[in-house]
């Protein structure tokens, strides 16, 4: 089966800091990674294109990534950063895309989960900034904990123009066994018919060294469940997903999560909803 990878990251530590790998269960990942790292290994899992995912909240890498997308016959897409609470938005992401690989350009994000203020995504300026991303034809990837799932439920419903796509199922924690109040809030988002939410990052909220997919099974079945394939795409989070698996064991797990569906309904997930959402050319 052809898919695609809807999430994953690169970063280079001799051109940037990435100042959020800190301490010792993270060090596997300080080193640079890089497209040609993955490149094998997607290949190997049958990944034909994948969408490049902003890693710091830093202007200069949306127009890096996309530069280097604009070089790459793997990256069909950029999901990069800007600040949503700038003046001049609407005019930095008409710069953006302008500039080289200004057409892989797909879906703006910020890592609202690092914000103290649970309502960030609530503020004024920020929904004026979410209404340039719609207003551009991008959509707003959400990185957001359980805690603010409350404020993303409201804020997708006040921009209802936008789509926005949750990364990571929402962060639930797998590890400790406690799907709720992630569950509720999960499908209270999914209720909203502008979401869509990636089947990613699991591994990474289960138990490193230990996790199974039957770990994983009732977080992938409640989000199946409450968006269904047509809104569901497979991420693999390379490499951070490194810290808990292989990307082949990613693939396998993502596979067997959803073997219970149709092959038209696998085809959703691991390839033509990525495709849909983001604007990326189909296999």
């Amino acid at each position: 089966m052809a898919a695609v990878d809807a999430h994953h990251h690169v970063w280079d530590l001799s051109v940037r800091d990435q100042d959020w790998i800190t301490g010792p269960d993270l060090a596997p990942l300080r080193r640079t990674f890089t497209l040609e790292d993955l490149r094998s290994e997607a290949r190997a899992a049958g990944v034909r294109a994948t969408v490049l995912v902003q890693t710091v909240t830093v202007a200069e890498e949306t127009p890096e990534f996309l530069a280097l997308a604009d070089g790459s016959d793997l990256v069909a897409g950029v999901v990069g950063w800007t600040d949503l609470t700038a003046p001049d938005v609407a005019d930095t992401l008409a710069a953006l895309r302008e500039g080289p690989g200004g057409d892989r350009l797909v879906g703006i994000r910020h890592q609202v989960q690092g914000e103290p203020d649970p309502a960030w995504l609530l503020r004024d300026d920020v929904r004026r900034g979410l209404e340039a991303v719609a207003s551009a034809g991008l959509v707003y990837d959400l990185l957001v904990q359980p805690r603010q799932l409350l404020a993303a439920v409201e804020v997708v419903n006040r921009v209802p123009g936008l789509t926005f796509v949750l990364d990571h199922l929402g962060k639930p924690p797998i590890a400790a066994r406690e799907p709720e109040p992630w569950a509720s809030r999960v499908r209270a988002l999914a209720q909203r018919p502008n979401t869509v939410c990636k089947l990613s990052g699991m591994v990474t909220e289960a138990a490193w060294a230990t996790w199974t997919t039957a770990d994983l099974a009732p977080y992938a079945e409640t989000v199946i469940e409450a968006f269904g394939p047509d809104r569901l795409m497979f991420g693999s989070d390379w490499p951070v997903c490194r810290l808990a698996a292989s990307y082949a064991d990613v693939v396998e797990a993502a596979r067997s999560l959803t073997e219970g569906l149709s092959e038209d309904e696998r085809s959703a997930v691991f390839e033509t909803t990525a495709c849909r959402v983001y604007g990326l050319p189909s296999g």
